[in-house]
């Protein structure tokens, strides 16, 4: 006799829409998925260290994403929780209210799993987490655990963050999607700071159907965040997902940085340029002189100025609990003149109004989210040049899983498009992940 509970049990990786058909026919099966996700975790976390804390309580909530269980980056408040930020000094910190974030996904049903570990305050100094392909490297940061609980099957999204390259990086190097929305698309109210113009909301799953169905019930605006700006509305339907945007019209972004990256990410990117010349799409090289030369000095000032203003106080006050990466991070931004911060956000606004012109008559940019395989051991993260751009503008920005490197780990594509144009920009991606039909296996851990 066929077990019914084996045939309703979702696959190993299975997406947000996948488990809400599935829940929406098996309400038994709904019930059971966050306390299965929740034992995997408990039998993996020693070795995979992606969480700074589990949940104690897994039950169902009614709503959109009913049964969902969402992972939840360190540094983003939760009130029934820790939130350390990575950080000693807040150790034991359980804040007073939610993030906007979680009590917009408290409200829409989803299941709040746990805090994922967080590079300190977001920034350089990393936690303990390793990347799931192979524990000798990094999954990336600063959104580490988020990234490496998604790879690993533990849960089918999680909240991180970017102010260089935090979630397209590690998606990148842990084989599984990232989404940075457009600047000011999610509010931020209730996530740490570390630099106000800069810091992004995203999202990690393992489909482009899964982060786009995120933001559409996500974006929003608040008057506790100066910074958002309502994105153009949109809904993804549970059953078809995402509508592709087929045969686009892409521009191919290398950088003067190319001749620096590896070559098993040089190849796995023409071979993906390749597959989608033959599907159809119109793809034209691009160079974007300005942002390539100035981006990195434009970004790095704007954030060291303003993430010493916010952790000035913080390093004299607990010398002994904070890293010599932050206390350097201050010590630079204290270092910039006003002039040169100023000069750096009126670069800043040039670049992200010219990018629109300069992308005239593309649908997206097709560029790397990495220099190549994650990097060995754990004190490094990786670099962020890839990203810096794009966080730099504000402008959303996708990655795919799109092959393998030498040692057995991913490698990643990123597409990118205008500012506030988030649904073109999943529309292509879609399209991009049907015909590159790429999508790697969980690692065994």
């Amino acid at each position: 006799m066929t077990n019914p509970t084996a045939r309703s049990a979702p696959k190993p990786g299975a997406g947000v829409l996948e488990l809400l058909r599935l829940f929406k026919d098996d309400q038994a099966a709904a019930d059971r998925y966050a306390a299965d996700r929740l034992e995997q975790a408990k039998a993996i976390e020693p070795r995979l260290k992606a969480f700074e804390y589990l949940p104690q309580n897994t039950a169902r909530r009614p709503g959109p994403l009913s049964g969902i269980p969402v992972a939840i980056k360190d540094i983003i408040a939760t009130s029934d929780m820790p939130t350390t930020n990575g950080s000693p000094i807040y150790r034991d910190h359980i804040p007073t209210a939610d993030a906007w974030v979680v009590e917009r996904l408290r409200h829409l049903g989803a299941t709040i799993f746990g805090k994922t570990v967080s590079t300190e305050f977001a920034w350089r100094h990393p936690g303990p987490t390793v990347n799931p392909w192979n524990s000798g490297h990094t999954p990336g940061g600063s959104s580490s655990g988020s990234a490496a609980a998604v790879a690993a099957g533990i849960v089918p999204l999680a909240l991180g963050t970017q102010t260089l390259g935090s979630v397209i990086r590690p998606a990148a190097f842990n084989g599984v999607v990232g989404l940075k929305p457009s600047f000011g698309a999610i509010p931020r109210t209730g996530v740490h700071p570390l630099s106000p113009s800069l810091d992004h909301v995203g999202f990690f799953a393992r489909r482009v159907n899964d982060v786009a169905f995120a933001l559409s019930l996500l974006a929003a605006s608040s008057e506790s965040d100066p910074h958002g700006r309502l994105l153009p509305n949109f809904q993804i339907d549970t059953e078809g997902g995402v509508q592709p945007l087929k045969k686009p019209r892409l521009a191919i972004v290398r950088f003067e940085k190319w001749s620096k990256v590896e070559p098993e990410q040089q190849k796995v990117f023409e071979a993906a340029i390749a597959r989608l010349s033959d599907a159809g799409a119109v793809l034209e090289e691009l160079e974007l002189g300005e942002l390539d030369h100035a981006n990195w000095n434009t970004i790095n000032t704007i954030l060291a100025s303003e993430g010493a203003l916010i952790f000035g106080d913080l390093v004299e006050r607990y010398p002994d609990r904070t890293s010599a990466r932050l206390k350097e991070l201050v010590h630079t931004g204290k270092a910039c003149s006003a002039y040169a911060f100023l000069a750096a956000k009126a670069l800043q606004e040039k670049l992200r109004s010219r990018f629109t012109t300069d992308i005239s008559g593309f649908d997206a940019v097709l560029t790397l989210p990495a220099f190549g395989e994650a990097p060995a051991g754990l004190s490094y993260t990786g670099d962020a040049e890839y990203c810096a751009p794009w966080t730099l503008l504000g402008v959303p920005a996708v990655t795919l899983p799109a092959g393998f490197g030498r040692n057995g780990l991913p490698l990643g594509a990123q597409i990118v498009a205008p500012y506030r144009q988030d649904l073109r920009l999943l529309r292509v991606a879609k399209w991009i992940e049907s015909v590159l039909k790429f999508e790697p296996a969980i690692p065994t851990i």
